[in-house]
């Protein structure tokens, strides 16, 4: 798999070359491509340093595994509107195995973390977070 990643420090794009259950760049071992790449079907996927480490220490904070069934999606593979952060690779449906009270916490600390620029509100996106 082929991953290219925006550096956002270094303001350039990084190419990487990864195995379905490698790591993710920049995710410290938190998240694997497979996770990310979820039912996508493409061999090249993109996202910036900024999203995986603002997953890793959400993940942190979390404190144990989220399940994540996907997170990239290529434009004509479905799933969403036009405008999607997941084409962007941005964006992660998870929390779809929790409780009602889990996924409100998740939510909650998703919110207070910071580490977010959105999150779904639970009247559109019920079963899943950020």
């Amino acid at each position: 798999m082929t991953i290219l990643v925006y550096d956002i420090r270094e303001h350039r794009m990084e190419r990487f070359e990864r195995g379905l259950r490698d790591a993710m760049p920049y995710a410290n071992e938190t998240l694997r491509v497979g996770e990310f790449r979820g039912s996508s079907r493409s061999e090249l996927m993109w996202t910036t340093s900024a999203t995986m480490e603002s997953w890793t220490a959400f993940r942190r904070l979390w404190g144990r595994p989220i399940y994540l069934p996907y997170a990239f999606k290529r434009v004509g593979e479905g799933g969403h509107g036009q405008q999607s952060q997941h084409y962007a690779g941005t964006s992660f449906d998870c929390a779809q195995n929790l409780t009602t009270a889990g996924q409100a916490h998740m939510r909650q600390l998703a919110r207070a973390s910071g580490l977010w620029t959105y999150v779904e509100p639970v009247y559109l996106t019920p079963t899943w977070e950020v």
